[in-house]
């Protein structure tokens, strides 16, 4: 069996550690959105949600856990509905960070579940991440430079891109376009644009004012936060694999064992 990944530093560089403004807000808290039903990834997720399918004898979902942990997130709220108490069970082993449970009776999806869960996740902005999202630190914590780039006053949400084209395991046309300052607007249709959201990001309560709780996808935030110039993403510059069916597991298995052959991995 491959190492385990090593844990990667998101602790305080010597530019975080300087006064910061008196107007930055700490990030302590996060989300982890593991409630669907992860039909891509059929006929593995007949039997086992998605955020506990392996890679290197790892679950998804720790792999996203660990990354929360390393940037000293202190609670994590995780949505549940398919197979949720299979994902409870597992998450019973961590003591780190702190895990409340968001329970959803039918699917919420992605925008419903964080509005659900916003009673958990308190006033302050906060990370939401994909459990089934799998990134590689580069030389620096990618939640760290979230963290760095977030600007309260600017922002409603902050994405965590990637470049289509070195995204391991996506054949897909990408989904945003970003300015020179970092904010996002859509890719136009049928053209191919140059950045795929990561599946995570930094976001603020404010975005979901007036949102009400049942089943939408988050993308309708997206569109109200680049209407009102809200909406910014900074460019991932490690690595990124696309965890989203059989054929890409099997990639990110391959990559994995090929790129850190009997290493731990960042």
């Amino acid at each position: 069996m491959a190492s385990k990944p090593a844990k990667s530093s998101c602790r305080k560089t010597a530019s975080s550690s300087s006064p910061k403004d008196p107007d930055d807000i700490p990030i302590d808290t996060a989300m982890v959105l593991a409630a669907g039903f992860g039909y891509r990834m059929r006929p593995i997720t007949n039997r086992i949600p998605k955020a506990l399918v392996q890679v290197c004898g790892r679950a998804l979902i720790d792999y996203a856990l660990d990354r929360l942990q390393n940037a000293e997130i202190k609670k994590t709220v995780v949505n549940v509905h398919y197979l949720g108490e299979q994902v409870e069970r597992h998450l019973r082993r961590r003591q780190r960070p702190r895990i409340v449970f968001s329970r959803e009776e039918s699917l919420l999806e992605t925008g419903g579940g964080i509005t659900k869960a916003l009673p958990l996740l308190g006033e302050r902005p906060f990370f939401a991440v994909n459990a089934d999202t799998l990134w590689l630190n580069s030389n620096e914590c990618a939640l760290a430079r979230l963290k760095e780039a977030w600007n309260d006053a600017k922002m409603d949400a902050l994405l965590l891109l990637h470049h289509t084209v070195d995204a391991y395991g996506y054949d897909g046309m990408g989904d945003f376009l970003v300015d020179a300052v970092g904010r996002v607007e859509r890719r136009p249709p049928v053209e191919v644009s140059p950045y795929v959201f990561t599946g995570v990001q930094i976001l603020h309560p404010r975005l979901f004012e007036g949102a009400r709780v049942e089943p939408f996808s988050l993308n309708v935030l997206y569109d109200k936060a680049i209407e009102n110039g809200r909406l910014y993403a900074i460019v991932h510059d490690g690595e990124w694999l696309h965890v989203g069916s059989p054929e890409g597991l099997a990639t990110a298995e391959r990559y994995m064992h090929e790129r850190y052959p009997g290493v731990k991995r960042r």
